[in-house]
């Protein structure tokens, strides 16, 4: 190395040196410049070394001695990698080559560095400035360091590193066991070596939580772990499986007070623990756990569960800096977890509310075999407005029905379930189709109505127009005719599937959606072969936004040519082949195989107008009851239908027939053609008559009257004798 591009090592000047070295004398016992210089860079608080042209120290201040913990004549000729314990080597890694660039370039250059220099119990963030010494001329002679402890800006800019992280990765669903495994694994990627995250079961079960108060032993349920170890040894507890803590134990002082508490592991520390799981104490000694941090999960004043962290691989104990760090994630995690909790009491509480509108299984009836699916068109929320139903009617008929309701969620669930109630209460009546659909459209346009009202009381604006909306399709199937009525209103058309593998969609008139008002709707009829596939959906099957609605159709064609099958498998098949892969909208569906009652299961008679028939009537309801084996039903049915055709001759008109059923009830019917609808009238003690209906109500199971297109029908049902 050439001497001049090395300057000679300046030696320490004294204050008895300071006038011949400076050329003036200082005043009134103030040193030289020189010395005051000299005594600045021995003196200043940051570690500084001087460096020559090869990187190696010529000359260092007492700062920096203190910092690498070695004496100025021990660290003399050694590069700044070089000059330390490893730890100390290992955080310059890579400094080297910044030295070179800035003597090459002779431009000044920062080097960060996270590392302990001796003496320290934890490691310290650095920035080294590393800048040129030039001569007069501008050629570099040697180079300078200076070191600044930047460790209180590191913390800070790493806190609100994790914090933006943790905002990103922390609650990205609204499910609860995904957002405690995402805090747990923030964790363990930043400041732990072993993370818990314990949920109170309640909070799980999506209930309200109550507080935890001193004294309280409360359930937990482990929902979350995470370790640097693969396979997480250090847990006791499996996750998912359900635990408590003491109250006195360092979790239920966590949970009692709400505050966060650190814990160094000593012998102490882990008979506390001990006394209450010994498993656990015996899983800290093994793993060599030396420092714990509890931090409560509190949200909107309620605590919800209790983060634990450990370190057993990190030589560091958790400090003041983790804590904090811990407490501001524990606080934005518990909002998330808050969240989710609340997401699944609502959800819990909507598809309760959902479960109880749809159809759990097909009432017993003889006269169709249902199928069902239903797809919400957002699957997390579970919800949605359509509808379908299969409601028994008198005389063996079954109705069947689809719906729709505008929009998606609670509110359209809930309309959907007004409006189902409905369709029961007037099927009940016995309305034809079109005359159910006409009342079904008032109750809409008052629900409207009754809608906008309450959105004007509560924005005191004047009233406006609802937003209900809804479309509808009935069928009434008789196995007995096998023949089905049909009325819709604004609904897709139905399909009908035959056994010889014909399909087609019926011609039903369209009708207008509910809630419209004033437009009249108009039923059809249709000779139905028995084994035939009748299938109702909504338009959420067959429409799509990227898809001609001609196409779900043809689809849904192909679907249903093979009626033979299971009808659960042909759900499944037009799912599969008509279902679109992007649903904007609900979809419902229901498939009903029809069957028929034949003349082994139907009797009829034609009754002539004399009141002498009745004891006739009598022997021919006997006599079958009898071909039927149902001997122990006779004396109540004869009864029966002694009064109800004694009521059909004495207040109806001619022709009357008499038909016996035997379904899953036995079923008797008097038809006539008049008009006057029966009812149960109160008979005084004197009175001849009045008294025939009300016998018929306490004799059978149920009866009723419902009017036809020759008349009216009165029936009665009454439980079989096997039964």
């Amino acid at each position: 190395m050439d001497s001049e591009d090395v300057p000679a090592v300046v030696p320490a000047i004294v204050p008895e040196q300071a006038d011949a070295v400076s050329g003036r004398a200082g005043g009134e016992g103030t040193p030289p410049t020189a010395v005051l210089k000299q005594w600045a860079l021995d003196q200043i608080p940051l570690p500084m070394a001087l460096l020559d042209h090869g990187a190696r120290a010529i000359a260092v201040n007492a700062a920096m001695e203190r910092a690498m913990g070695r004496p100025e004549r021990d660290l003399l000729g050694l590069r700044l990698g070089e000059s330390g314990p490893d730890l100390l080597v290992q955080g310059l890694k890579g400094i080297d080559k910044v030295l070179e660039r800035v003597l090459r370039e002779g431009a000044s250059a920062p080097y960060e560095a996270y590392l302990r220099v001796p003496g320290e119990s934890r490691e310290h963030a650095w920035l080294l400035n590393l800048y040129p010494v030039k001569d007069a001329d501008g050629r570099v002679r040697a180079l300078s360091v200076a070191g600044v402890d930047t460790t209180e800006q590191y913390r800070a800019r790493r806190r609100l590193g994790v914090l933006n992280e943790v905002g990103l990765r922390i609650g990205t669903t609204l499910d609860l066991a995904r957002t405690a495994d995402e805090l747990a694994q923030v964790s363990t990627e930043h400041f732990a070596d072993f993370a818990v995250v314990d949920l109170l079961d309640a909070v799980v079960r999506g209930e309200e939580a109550d507080p935890v108060t001193p004294g309280d032993e409360a359930v937990f349920r482990r929902s979350a772990q995470r370790s640097v170890i693969e396979g997480c040894p250090e847990s006791v507890i499996p996750l998912g499986g359900l635990h408590s803590y003491t109250v006195h134990s360092p979790p239920g002082l966590a949970l009692s007070t709400g505050r966060a508490a650190r814990y160094t592991v000593d012998h102490a520390h882990v008979r506390w623990w001990a006394a209450d799981a010994p498993e656990r104490a015996h899983s800290m000694t093994r793993h060599g756990m030396h420092s714990k941090l509890l931090v409560p999960l509190t949200a909107r004043g309620v605590t919800l569960g209790l983060l634990i962290l450990a370190r057993h691989r990190t030589p560091e104990p958790f400090g003041e800096d983790d804590q904090f760090l811990a407490e501001e994630l524990a606080s934005r995690a518990a909002l998330c977890v808050d969240n989710a909790r609340r997401y699944t009491r609502e959800r819990a509480n909507a598809l309760a509310l959902q479960h109880s509108l749809l159809p759990h299984r097909a009432p017993r009836q003889a006269a169709v075999e249902v199928a069902s699916r239903y797809l919400p068109a957002h699957s997390r929320a579970g919800i949605g407005g359509d509808w379908f139903d299969v409601i028994p009617l008198s005389g063996a008929r079954v109705a069947l029905v689809v719906g729709d309701v505008v929009g998606h969620g609670l509110q359209a669930s809930a309309t959907m379930g007004r409006l189902r109630t409905a369709v029961r209460t007037l099927a009940d009546v016995d309305l034809a189709p079109d005359e159910l659909l006409t009342q079904l459209d008032d109750l809409v346009l008052r629900l409207d109505r009754e809608e906008a009202a309450a959105d004007a009381g509560r924005s005191g604006q004047g009233e406006s127009a609802g937003e209900f909306g809804a479309t509808c399709l009935y069928a009434v199937y008789d196995p007995v005719s096998r023949r089905c009525g049909m009325a819709r209103a604004g609904h897709p058309p139905p399909a009908l599937a035959t056994p010889d593998g014909r399909v087609e969609f019926l011609d039903v008139p369209a009708g207008p959606p509910l809630g419209l008002g004033g437009l009249p709707f108009e039923a059809t009829e249709f000779d139905v072969p028995e084994g035939s596939v009748i299938a109702l959906y909504t338009d959420g099957l067959v429409e799509a936004p990227d898809r001609d609605p001609d196409a779900g159709y043809a689809l849904m064609r192909a679907a249903l040519a093979d009626p033979g099958g299971a009808l659960e498998d042909t759900c499944d098949r037009v799912l599969r082949a008509v279902l679109p892969g992007r649903r904007a909208d609900d979809m419902a569906l229901l498939l009903a195989r029809t069957q028929v009652l034949d003349a082994e299961h139907v009797a009829t008679w034609e009754l002539p107008s004399d009141p002498a028939i009745v004891s006739r009537a009598r022997e021919l309801a006997g006599a079958q009851l009898a071909s039927w084996g149902l001997e122990e039903a006779a004396f109540v049915t004869e009864l029966v239908v002694s009064e109800l055709v004694t009521n059909a001759l004495r207040y109806g008109s001619p022709p009357v027939r008499l038909r016996l059923i035997r379904d899953e009830t036995l079923i008797c019917e008097v038809s006539d053609t008049g008009s006057a609808a029966p009812h149960l009238r109160r008979a005084r003690v004197y009175d001849e008559g009045g008294r025939g209906l009300l016998i018929v109500a306490q004799l059978t199971e149920r009866w009723g009257s419902r009017h036809t297109g020759a008349g009216k029908t009165i029936w009665a049902e009454q439980e079989l004798p096997s039964a």
